[in-house]
């Protein structure tokens, strides 16, 4: 890993690394202009709170903000849950409720699989939702993931390198 991840760019979306002040702002509930008036969500919180236990989450393959290009706000978060098990990395993602219904939340989950898809070693990237999520469940096969294994509180959806064109 290099010691400065880089930017992702798709189409409408920058997917940019945490600096330690925007994790600092979170956590103190301070507001940098460049968020969303709804950023940060729950999640969020949440996400931040764990990065002092899991260092690795801030490297390239880890968590990043999702910041909308046209207004350069950050309008979500999306991460890989460093490191990978027997070549299977989690990835999460959260778009605030103001820029749901615009297709970020997929557009995001491509990027960061195939990107997460070139780490050394990992082949499969997963994200476990509920069924009780429909929205989330769209997120995921609109991004291209598969139906992977179901149980009763969760279901489990996969994208492998061999699913990549």
């Amino acid at each position: 890993m290099s010691s400065s991840p880089t930017d992702l760019t798709t189409a409408r979306l920058i997917l940019r690394p945490w600096t330690d002040g925007e994790v600092t702002a979170v956590l103190d509930g301070t507001r940098p202009a460049h968020w969303a008036a709804d950023f940060p969500a729950e999640g969020d919180h949440v996400i931040a709170g764990l990065f002092a236990e899991h260092p690795a989450w801030l490297g390239d393959f880890g968590h990043r903000q999702v910041i909308e290009r046209e207004s350069g706000l950050v309008v979500g978060s999306i991460g890989l849950f460093w490191p990978p098990s027997d070549g299977t990395l989690e990835i999460g993602y959260g778009i605030v409720a103001s820029r749901r219904g615009r297709g970020y939340a997929p557009e995001a989950t491509r990027a960061m699989a195939a990107f997460a898809l070139t780490a050394p070693g990992v082949h499969t990237v997963y994200a476990n939702v509920e069924p009780s999520n429909p929205p989330s469940i769209r997120v995921l096969e609109k991004a291209g993931f598969q139906r992977w294994t179901a149980e009763e509180q969760s279901i489990r959806f996969r994208v492998m390198t061999a699913d990549l064109p």
